[in-house]
């Protein structure tokens, strides 16, 4: 699987979040609590849905643990962060070089990320870089069927 390089502009997300590990899994969670809400959202760009990670920095320099703690946000695009829903907050998503691979499958199976990041990374040109990685959730999406597609967007840098 080959991804497309792309450099991505900075874009207003308004959305949830909840702080987990892989050990401590609340993705569930976070879309129960999003989706309800989601047609709150005022002035969105579109229908697509962002499932985000901010993951902290170290572990472009110590590697990922399983316990490793990080933010995982459901979002969706906004022009205008005028009248968030009580309960959301906006995020900016900044601009940067992305690799993206588009994705058939069920979201549970991760090894599409075996192959990213043990695979692809070290072999390509780039590494990772200190910004947020994310999944956008489109028309093709469709939660726990194997003919679900999104596309997966990894941070990335030359070498």
């Amino acid at each position: 699987m080959t991804p497309s390089i792309t450099t991505i502009t900075a874009k207003k997300l308004v959305g949830t979040s909840v702080t987990m590990s892989f050990a401590n899994n609340k993705t569930g969670l976070l879309w129960q609590t999003f989706m309800p809400k989601r047609n709150a959202i005022q002035h969105t760009n579109n229908n697509d849905l962002y499932s985000l990670q901010l993951y902290p920095s170290s572990i472009i320099e110590n590697g990922f643990s399983f316990d490793t703690q990080f933010e995982k946000l459901a979002l969706k695009e906004v022009s205008s962060f005028d009248n968030i829903p009580e309960g959301m907050q906006p995020f900016v998503l900044p601009a940067g070089l992305y690799a993206v691979f588009h994705y058939k499958g069920l979201s549970t199976d991760t090894t599409i990320f075996d192959f990213i990041f043990k695979t692809w990374l070290p072999q390509s040109g780039y590494v990772l870089d200190n910004r947020p990685h994310f999944e956008i959730l489109g028309a093709l999406y469709k939660n726990n069927d194997p003919a679900s597609e999104e596309d997966i967007y990894i941070p990335i840098k030359l070498k």
